[in-house]
């Protein structure tokens, strides 16, 4: 008798970044590019008055930022973050992640456990994840 295996479903609490790495909206575009170098990330969550007001990424800094001149030095996080920040709870699939950026055109997900973000994911974490435990 033969057996059929199943894609393993691997929470997103496991695949997730749990280290925030956040930014003011009151940083300039210049100072996140540097922080998301030095932090080896591709996103940073926007933070203020103790609430995660959206998300910035490399996307953003490019499309939003450089693609329309605006001077790095002087030009403020919140003129390009996206927002409202996304977010899917960590009890959810990959494959609902997966979803949920196609869905919206994003890359990366703030992950949230009873309504708090515990995590952010990426579309790389998923591409590891489906290369690795299943296909989509």
């Amino acid at each position: 008798m033969a057996t059929h295996s199943r894609p393993l479903q691997r929470p997103l609490a496991v695949m997730m970044r749990r280290t925030l790495r956040t930014i003011s909206p009151d940083a300039t575009l210049l100072e996140a590019a540097q922080l998301m170098r030095d932090t080896k990330v591709g996103a940073l969550l926007v933070h203020e008055a103790g609430h995660y007001r959206g998300l910035v990424s490399e996307s953003d800094l490019v499309r939003k930022g450089m693609a329309d001149s605006c001077p790095p030095h002087e030009t403020l996080v919140r003129a390009v973050m996206s927002r409202p920040l996304l977010s899917i709870d960590a009890a959810c699939s990959p494959h609902e992640a997966s979803e949920k950026m196609a869905e919206h055109g994003i890359r990366h997900l703030a992950v949230s456990d009873e309504g708090q973000i515990v995590g952010i994911i990426s579309v790389r974490d998923l591409l590891r994840y489906f290369k690795n435990w299943g296909g989509l």
